[in-house]
């Protein structure tokens, strides 16, 4: 009894260490072209929309979006800061409609940080979302959040927290 105890306890915790909500995924096709837009960094650290952007990419290309064509942008990795903003992801959907893309792919990153104290854990927080391009209307969406272990990266908190919100959409 003692050690079922223990067991719940222990799921009980681990459940708190994420959360996420999202949108039922319609299925969508995968041969037509997509586009990844620059997501939104609320963070105070620089260049966290980037990485979001390259994991975003990767999973998108693992579910079979092959023809993704990402926005071109003038950042570099010597850029501290990034332009991408409301105004900007408004011109990279107009760059995405006239490229003929169907769906557009954007975001924010609202947390991507090591929390201070001890251990130092690693926390992230974002919002993503699907968006058809002939309507101009989001056809899914998620947000979540997650924290690590003291010695986990944030990346990998991130590419675990972007596959499970990810994980629903059904590409054929």
């Amino acid at each position: 009894m003692k050690k079922i105890i223990i067991a719940c306890m222990t799921l009980l915790f681990l459940a708190g260490c994420a959360i996420t909500d999202r949108t039922s995924a319609p299925t969508l096709d995968k041969n037509v072209k997509w586009a990844l837009l620059p997501m939104e960094n609320h963070t105070e650290t620089p260049q966290a929309s980037l990485r979001m952007e390259a994991i975003t990419e990767t999973l998108l290309r693992v579910k079979g979006a092959m023809n993704l064509e990402k926005y071109p942008s003038s950042m570099t990795q010597d850029s501290l800061f990034e332009p991408a903003d409301a105004k900007a992801v408004e011109a990279a959907i107009n760059w995405a409609v006239q490229s003929g893309a169907r769906y557009a792919v954007t975001g924010t990153v609202n947390e991507w940080r090591y929390k201070t104290g001890v251990d130092g854990e690693p926390a992230v927080g974002v919002t993503i979302k699907i968006i058809d391009l002939q309507t101009r209307q989001v056809v899914w969406d998620a947000a979540g959040a997650r924290t690590g272990w003291g010695r986990e990266a944030v990346s990998a908190i991130a590419q675990k927290l972007l596959e499970d919100l990810t994980g629903s959409i059904k590409l054929r």
